[in-house]
């Protein structure tokens, strides 16, 4: 299984990105979970977003909602992650990842053992 991250760039707060994760081997809706994280310079990795198998539930940390949307293309096999109203601290690398954690360990990255190379996200006050 391979995951493409892509879509990242340098933005200013207020504004919107699209990030995209190819992935290859194996269709995503196969997988429990599938979603993103990112991590900032000095901080550990955390979830932002995650979308349960067949779509069965949409899950977001706190401080995204709102803002940021996560949706897959089937016919593509891809993921994405629509992020508006971006936020100097929503500043990161970000990563896909697709795996089969049990619900309650959805947020935990130590579940998910297929992820991206993570595209960085800057956004400037």
């Amino acid at each position: 299984v391979q995951l493409q991250a892509s879509g990242g760039g340098l933005v200013q707060a207020g504004g919107y990105l699209r990030l995209s994760c190819a992935a290859s081997g194996r269709t995503l809706r196969t997988f429990r979970s599938y979603g993103w994280f990112r991590q900032a310079p000095g901080k550990e990795r955390e979830f932002v977003a995650v979308m349960r198998h067949s779509g069965a539930g949409l899950y977001y940390t706190d401080s995204v909602k709102g803002r940021f949307t996560i949706s897959r293309d089937n016919a593509k096999n891809t993921l994405y992650l629509e992020m508006t109203s971006l936020k100097p601290e929503d500043s990161a690398v970000y990563y896909c990842a697709a795996g089969d954690p049990i619900l309650s360990q959805i947020s935990a990255s130590e579940g998910y053992p297929y992820w991206g190379q993570g595209t960085l996200v800057t956004v400037s006050s």
